[in-house]
């Protein structure tokens, strides 16, 4: 009893404090500060190497994250410590889910040879398997804008075209929120999606319609945590160091 009147005392006499601090606009400095819960300590990575606390879904060692998006094994290949596309095989899924999240990934455009546009060194990163950011030869490659490397897919053409040219690796850091779903699947807010190609900004915390399809109004349907998705599209993109971190 002692202790609840001692803590009701202590109570009054701070709540009366700061309201005559307030009044008189002599707020002490400690009276905005905190220090619990104390942010966890993360060792960064060097070069676009991973984080301590990051995920990595691919070294350049195995396929132990990956299945294909059929469930059965990945028929993508390994060559030199990338991950290629296997045309024809389909795409590849990890084999845990995410929402909220910062992936890094890497890719490398195959060959052009007499290929253009659509046809041309094309994949997808496709967060939660249905919002894609584009992957597509930037150089030198006409097509249509919300499609190009670095769109999100028939929604948002990105600010610039960072793309450096065929044969080199790019760089892509995505920063993604993901949409919220409530009670009985109510739709509550939109995914939100930053893009950074080859350290440059394309794509400005952009709301997404919906999904992306390729024929068709974007749409949400309601859904939690999903895998990410890489597309097979018929042309050898490679990938590597590939890691993600749940936000």
């Amino acid at each position: 009893m002692k202790q609840l009147i001692l803590f009701f005392l202590t109570f009054l006499f701070c709540f009366s404090f700061q309201l005559h601090a307030q009044d008189s606009g002599e707020w002490p400095p400690e009276s905005t500060e905190w220090y619990y819960p104390a942010p966890q300590k993360v060792k960064p990575g060097i070069n676009g190497s991973a984080p301590s606390d990051a995920i990595v879904l691919f070294d350049g060692s195995d396929f132990s994250k990956w299945t294909s998006e059929n469930g059965a094994p990945v028929e993508w290949k390994i060559v030199d410590g990338t991950l290629q596309v296997e045309p024809g095989t389909g795409g590849i899924i990890t084999k845990e889910f995410f929402g909220d999240c910062q992936l890094h990934i890497e890719f490398r455009s195959p060959d052009p040879e007499n290929y253009h546009g659509q046809n041309r060194g094309n994949s997808g990163i496709m967060l939660q398997r249905r919002y894609e950011v584009q992957v597509l030869d930037g150089d030198n490659n006409e097509t249509y804008v919300n499609g190009m490397v670095g769109s999100i897919y028939k929604q948002s053409a990105p600010a610039v075209n960072a793309y450096t040219k065929n044969g080199e690796w790019q760089v892509y850091d995505i920063y993604y929120k993901a949409p919220r779903f409530g009670t009985n699947d109510q739709f509550e807010s939109p995914a939100m999606i930053t893009v950074v190609l080859n350290g440059i900004l394309i794509q400005n915390n952009f709301i997404l319609k919906g999904h992306t399809p390729y024929v068709g109004l974007p749409k949400y349907e309601p859904h939690g945590r999903l895998p990410l998705f890489l597309q097979d599209h018929g042309t050898k993109v490679a990938y590597r160091n590939i890691w993600i971190r749940n936000l």
